[in-house]
């Protein structure tokens, strides 16, 4: 039977800039097709930004790879326009339990209160995503959006120039150039554009190894995150188990450092540790299997002149926590709207300054959350080993240990704090919708609040007025006014806490820029000015 990584979604066809007799010039070129590249180029091609995507391959990805969707993310799907299709095929997640020996010691809810539209997490093989990806850049061309996906176009050299960047690329055809006032490089961990520009990661390689296999079974394991430490059938490590789609399971098994990756790979020695673990009565095949060693690394910069980075070509972390391709679509989420504004002169380059700012925040915070989690699960000492035992010896009876068990804490979206397009905050609203906070996802009549905020700026009027449409130094702002009598307990909670209304200055990725008690026209201008990097003008 055909699988669908082996069926080409997007196989080279030769087009009009490998005939031209000058390089052609686009906006965007996006290097990478995985997830995080697709993701870019649906962004800017809803924002009526051309853009044209570059990968050497023609089909997704081989293997499931990345598996565990955050809540964060699907609402990003959701601003996509491929989220329904994302959770439908997904498997649905919010508990975790964790395990030390042969006994649980405690369960966890990612999502323990009611009044959001998405779960924490859905687990789906990463070929999947691709392919709604896919099919949602085949719904925008339909549509006229000025979006291209070329596969069998390998980029094989770079040369950077004072405002756009000159691309070779590679094909059956021979090879041909083209310009990009702006290249995104989304070209994964060992990214060669990366390579090509002399930049490399700096962090830590952490010295073990894990076994990944995807394996078809029927089993009656719940939906749920399951995480061994030290079980019967790996003595001494650790084991991680997780259902998806199609009656597949992803297993991670820690095998140590001193290893032949190659020959821990063959079927003849990946099956005997499977069935230890699963018993001999269980019948699997293996879909895919890979061994992974660990690194918590990221570039020094994000942005280099004209060429940026996104995703795992910038940073990258444990699978611990679910935290890479999470991570990579907070990148293009954060990106594409400063792009937007930048390429239509309505705001400075600096504004890609915050970018940096940004997501390199994020990405240290990820690179922290990972480096405990994997320090937690692999002991580098006797000490760390005996301290870690202990608790999850008392995780199992009292509930103020559980906390300090750590078995990958798991992907949620960063905080922006610092950041310098944060405004005003009126600090007496709770603390969880700060300025540079993610907007959290409350009912709203019969939708959803994060249904109704993305792609634009938005001022939300939370048991008040604010104006329907308004301009500000050039940029249009989308008013939504929710009177006091819609005013739910959720959004209540999250967004006015004791105060009796507030009005928030949401950006384009759903992020709180400001926010006030009041309606303030001149601070809300003075706001905008901050979010678009122009100072007070």
């Amino acid at each position: 039977m055909t699988k669908l990584f082996e069926v080409p979604l997007y196989p080279y066809k030769r087009s009009a800039d490998q005939d031209a007799s000058t390089p052609v010039r686009h906006p965007v070129v996006v290097i990478g097709a995985g997830p995080v590249g697709l993701a870019m180029a649906i962004d800017l091609a809803q924002a009526d930004i051309p853009v044209v995507v570059l990968d050497d391959n023609d089909k997704v990805s081989v293997g499931s790879r990345a598996i565990c969707f955050s809540k964060r993310s699907l609402e990003i799907f959701d601003r996509l326009g491929c989220g329904d299709e994302m959770v439908h095929k997904g498997v649905v997640w919010n508990v975790g339990k964790v395990f030390f020996g042969d006994r649980q010691v405690y369960e966890f809810n990612l999502l323990p209160e009611d009044g959001h539209k998405r779960p924490a997490f859905i687990n789906l093989q990463q070929y999947y995503c691709e392919l709604y990806l896919v099919e949602r850049i085949r719904a925008l061309q339909a549509e006229g959006k000025p979006i291209e996906i070329r596969g069998g176009n390998k980029v094989a050299n770079l040369v950077e120039r004072d405002n756009h960047t000159v691309i070779t690329v590679e094909t059956i055809d021979g090879t041909y150039n083209l310009e990009a006032d702006w290249l995104i490089a989304c070209d994964g961990a060992g990214s060669p554009t990366r390579k090509m520009l002399d930049q490399d990661f700096v962090g830590r390689v952490f010295e073990d190894n894990f076994l990944i296999a995807d394996v078809i079974m029927k089993a009656d394991f719940p939906t749920e995150r399951w995480f061994w430490f030290d079980p019967p059938f790996n003595k001494d490590q650790s084991a991680l188990l997780h259902k998806q789609p199609d009656g597949v399971w992803r297993i991670d098994l820690q095998l140590g450092w001193d290893i032949d990756k190659e020959e821990e790979k063959k079927p003849e020695n990946v099956i005997p540790r499977l069935k230890q673990m699963l018993g001999d009565e269980v019948e699997f095949d293996l879909e895919w299997v890979s061994i992974y060693t660990f690194q918590c690394r990221r570039m020094e910069q994000f942005r280099h002149g004209r060429v940026i980075f996104a995703g795992d070509s910038a940073h990258q972390v444990s699978p611990f926590g679910a935290r890479g391709a999470n991570s990579g679509f907070q990148d293009i989420d954060n990106l594409g709207w400063k792009l937007k504004l930048v390429l239509s002169g309505k705001a400075p380059e600096t504004l890609l300054d915050s970018y940096t700012f940004e997501r390199e925040l994020g990405a240290d915070e990820n690179i922290l959350q990972s480096s405990r989690s994997t320090d937690f699960i692999t002991p580098k000492s006797e000490t760390s080993r005996i301290f870690r035992d202990a608790v999850l010896d008392l995780s199992e009876h009292y509930e103020f240990a559980r906390p300090l068990v750590n078995s990958g804490r798991l992907s949620v979206p960063c905080v922006y704090d610092g950041s310098p397009l944060n405004g005003p905050d009126a600090d007496t609203l709770p603390q969880r919708t700060r300025p540079g906070s993610p907007l959290v996802d409350a009912p709203v009549g019969n939708g959803w609040l994060l249904d109704t905020h993305g792609g634009e700026f938005h001022l939300l009027g939370i048991g008040c007025e604010v104006p329907a449409d308004s301009e500000f130094h050039g940029v249009h702002v989308t008013g939504i006014s929710i009177p006091r009598s819609e005013v739910g307990a959720e959004l209540k909670a999250r967004y006015l806490g004791e105060a009796t209304k507030a009005i928030y200055l949401i950006r384009p990725d759903q992020h709180v820029a400001a926010r006030w008690t009041r309606l303030d026209q001149e601070g809300i201008e003075a706001a905008m000015a901050t979010v678009l990097a122009k100072g007070n003008s």
